[in-house]
């Protein structure tokens, strides 16, 4: 633990900040609490930021103290809503690296158009939990690799979720996978907690544009549909533009946004 007070400004009672744990700090103002500040590592390795202030010139003090301790580049994700805190971080000399949607999906196949549309020729869908473990971790590991070697798995929304260094499923039950004889060509991932979202659709690349993103999708839709779910949610990146038109096609609306910014 560092507790070396970290002091800025010449007022009377200057905000000082202290880093009272490892990867943690606090702002006091004449001994009153005032802010305080987080960083956590993410499974993909890239360290997130945090503040929690009463008023700018606590969180200035915390943004100006925590980079100077921690090792760069650092992340941080906000409302865009919330245009203050945007413009703390900013100030903070954080920019823009990413825009994701939050979409609420229709389930309804009447509403999605998705109730009469099937997997190609050759290729079945597998329900959650009935995919075979092995095959499962096979596809998601070369979906990975094929995403690295192109725009990066950074470039995919942030996965917060611990999982043991190198185990990317964290609970086979959640993923529906596209399945030809002999392998898996693709999967979705539906986590339903207080309400449904869904986490990732993806396919191999030698196997795209032949539907079975969207064979995926209307199964996954229409299982929440028939369970009594109405909608469901999930996370677009605005640059994805394959994404956006598939989730567009489909009827999902967006609802709010946030912005991932690095410095």
């Amino acid at each position: 633990m560092n507790t070396k007070p970290f002091t800025s400004g010449l007022g009377q009672n200057a905000v000082m900040v202290t880093r009272v744990a490892d990867r943690q700090w606090q702002a006091l103002d004449d001994d009153l609490v005032v802010g305080r500040g987080h960083a956590e590592q993410r499974p993909d390795g890239r360290l997130f930021v945090s503040i929690d202030a009463w008023h700018d010139a606590a969180f200035d003090r915390l943004a100006e103290a925590m980079p100077a301790e921690l090792p760069a580049p650092l992340y941080t994700v906000v409302d865009e809503a919330d245009v203050e805190l945007t413009a703390c971080w900013r100030r903070a000399g954080f920019t823009v690296r990413r825009r994701e949607w939050e979409c609420v999906v229709p389930t309804d196949p009447r509403v999605t158009g998705l109730g009469e549309v099937l997997p190609p020729s050759g290729v079945t869908i597998v329900p959650a939990g009935q995919a075979d473990e092995g095959l499962l971790r096979a596809v998601d590991r070369a979906i990975r690799d094929e995403v690295e070697a192109t725009v990066g798995w950074r470039s995919m929304p942030a996965e917060v979720i611990p999982f043991p260094e190198g185990d990317t499923i964290v609970d086979p039950s959640q993923y529906a996978v596209a399945a030809a004889p002999d392998r898996y060509l693709g999967l979705i991932r539906v986590v339903t907690v207080n309400r449904p979202r869904i986490g990732l659709v993806a396919v191999r690349v030698g196997e795209q544009r032949r539907g079975i993103a969207r064979a995926l999708l209307a199964h996954a839709l229409g299982t929440l549909y028939r369970s009594g779910f109405a909608e469901a949610w999930a996370e677009v990146q605005e640059s994805n533009r394959a994404a956006s038109a598939l989730f567009d096609g489909i009827g999902a609306r967006p609802m709010s946004s946030n912005l991932e910014l690095v410095r």
